[in-house]
């Protein structure tokens, strides 16, 4: 049942009802002394009518008051006079049009928006539920919110993977495409992770749970489009921008009618009844759902209606740098040997003894160095934060912080992330790392300035030599970088762009970027990771690790909001139009408000334009 659909089936049924006791079987009207209006009497269906339109009223004028009270003027006041001087002139059937009108364009906005948010909601109906547990060899059916971290569970061919973890037996392929917008099925073997959400090949395997159902990838996916779902009330009533002038046109349009017909009221009834803003109060909440349910078929889970307003109006957009601009692998880029020591040898000996290391820069050092340069490695101990040491080939070697391997030499300003490393207690040199650029993040910053972007800022807790490394790779001025800096600097960075240069959207990904996005006009998490921190406090989600979805992001807010402005311009024009022709009284009210109804339509059909994919790829970097 759609939510406000209640409301229509009950004017509906009014309807029926009164057309049963009036056409049906002739129901003679009651208190025939009374006269109003020109008119004699009151009919059982009038009383009906005019009940429901009294409380229908009633409710708008509450709900208009309290938007008066937080100083926002709507058009609500043209529908509360066109329910009341209908009822006023006793035309109870335009009276009951005007609420099929109303309750009618509220369903069909509940049906629209149902439609533009399907694609959400299949993320929700296709949440795993349960998993094959195996046990002793045995499979029991177990729900997945009951599994732990280290059982054991058995993915069928075809079958849903039920939470995070890692094969431990067995190879298949892998379809991940709705995680990551992999279109290939991605081979896995033991060994590698697997994503909740992800669907299995043709053959079976065992897996180990490394994470708890609500920590899993498909689950952070589902809580988030929950909180999509869950915010869809606090749409902008877009025709509320033209409601003084549109209220003024229209009411003195009605006066105008009114004193043309001699004074007559119903002139004026007749003109309001066209004036009924229920096509100008649909078109922006439809379209907006519209654009929403277009920014998850690109992977981009949108929060809340306005997030897709002032992504369409962005003057400036803030980076963080690692892991966002960046892929957050580093690479070797130099090694500074000590005197009496080689290149060679201090890279073969650091690797050997951070091979075991999860370490991000153990990790990436060890796939930077041959394998052949890797030896074994004896007397293994790590200390936390610091670093690690062990014997290769009878030399003790350290590799870590300089205050680790080699407390009292002097400090070294490796301008660059680095790791020291000390062999039989002596200084050997340091090996330093750079950061590796996406692919495709030069691509996006040069996309954004041509969507019109005024101001590109990244903002980095990393070194000024690194950033501004990085910020040249990605077409980023050097003075638009702000290295060194803590979150909350970060925050003070966002908040002190000047108002000509907003509204600044802010992309990270870490948990250190939470306070950040926050604090810009629109915050983007890159969330394909699961960085749980960012995606809460973000008002979009980009569920891929592309940054270029950022692109998409903004090309599709553009092009909903023209879709949302030309639909409200659009319904303004044939409702001022019919005004006019209504105020030469050649439009009866019940014939006004059947009109009414079509330009309702029009709106509707007009707004779900925003789920057409937006023009101009090349700009908007958004595949055909």
């Amino acid at each position: 049942m759609l939510k406000r659909q209640w409301k229509f089936l009950v004017v509906i049924i009014a309807g029926i009802i009164g057309a049963i006791l009036d056409f049906g079987i002739h129901v003679q009207p009651i208190l025939t002394n009374f006269t109003f209006m020109g008119k004699t009497g009151i009919t059982y269906t009038e009383i009906l009518i005019d009940i429901i339109g009294i409380y229908t009223a009633i409710n708008m004028a509450i709900e208009m008051i309290g938007d008066i009270r937080r100083g926002r003027w709507g058009v609500d006041i043209l529908a509360i006079i066109a329910i009341v001087s209908t009822m006023i002139i006793r035309d109870y059937w335009a009276a009951w049009m005007i609420l099929v009108m109303f309750t009618g364009g509220e369903s069909l906005e509940d049906y629209a928006t149902s439609q533009a948010d399907k694609e959400l909601r299949s993320l929700l109906d296709n949440t795993p539920r349960k998993a094959n547990k195996l046990v002793n060899g045995q499979l029991t059916e177990v729900n997945v919110d009951d599994l732990k971290i280290g059982d054991h569970v058995l993915i069928k061919p075809a079958e849903q993977v039920p939470v995070d973890g890692k094969i431990v037996k067995g190879s298949s392929s892998f379809d991940q495409s709705s995680l990551t917008g992999e279109s290939v099925p991605v081979n896995k073997v033991p060994g590698n992770e697997l994503m909740s959400g992800s669907i299995n090949g043709d053959v079976a395997v065992e897996m180990e749970v490394t994470k708890l159902a609500k920590d899993s990838e498909y689950q952070s996916i589902v809580a988030l489009v929950k909180s999509s779902e869950a915010q869809p009330a606090k749409f902008v009533k877009m025709a509320d921008r033209y409601a003084v002038p549109f209220t003024i046109i229209s009411l003195v349009i009605g006066f105008i009618a009114m004193a043309l017909g001699g004074w007559n009221f119903t002139r004026f009834a007749e003109v309001m009844v066209v004036a009924s803003p229920c096509p100008l109060l649909i078109a922006a909440p439809v379209a907006l759902v519209s654009g929403m349910s277009s920014m998850s078929r690109h992977h981009i889970i949108v929060k809340s209606g306005p997030t897709l307003e002032k992504l369409s109006r962005a003057k400036t957009f803030a980076f963080d740098k690692t892991g966002t601009l960046t892929q957050n692998k580093l690479e070797v880029s130099d090694i500074v040997p000590a005197e009496g020591f080689d290149k060679e040898e201090i890279q073969s000996l650091a690797a050997s003894v951070e091979q075991q290391s999860t370490h991000i820069i153990a990790t990436s050092l060890v796939k930077d160095t041959p394998k052949a340069q890797i030896k074994s490695v004896s007397d293994l101990k790590e200390t936390t934060a610091q670093g690690v040491e062990g014997t290769v080939d009878g030399k003790k070697v350290k590799v870590g912080k300089l205050s680790f391997v080699a407390p009292d030499h002097e400090k070294i300003d490796a301008g660059a992330t680095a790791v020291y490393v000390a062999i039989n207690g002596q200084f050997a040199g340091y090996i330093t790392f750079k950061d590796m650029i996406r692919p495709e993040t030069k691509e996006t910053i040069a996309r954004l300035r041509r969507q019109g972007a005024k101001q590109i800022m990244m903002l980095t807790g990393d070194h000024k030599n690194v950033a501004d490394q990085i910020a040249e790779a990605a077409g980023i001025g050097d003075t638009e970088v702000k290295a060194d800096l803590l979150p909350k600097q970060k925050i003070e960075a966002i908040r002190n762009v000047p108002k000509d240069l907003r509204p600044v959207v802010m992309t990270g990904d870490g948990v250190n970027d939470a306070p950040s996005l926050t604090a810009a006009d629109v915050g983007i998490a890159m969330g394909a990771k699961g960085a749980t921190a960012a995606s809460e406090s973000a008002d979009a989600v980009i569920m891929v690790n592309d940054i270029s979805k950022v692109n998409d992001a903004v090309a599709i807010g553009k092009h909903t909001m023209k879709v949302a402005n030309i639909d409200v311009l659009t319904a303004i024009t044939i409702v001022i139009i019919l005004e006019i022709i209504a105020a030469t009284g050649v439009i009866p009210a019940f014939i006004g408000a059947i009109l009414q109804e079509v330009v309702d339509l029009i709106t509707i059909c007009l707004a779900l334009l925003a789920k057409t994919e937006p023009k101009n790829p090349e700009q908007t970097g958004i595949e055909r």
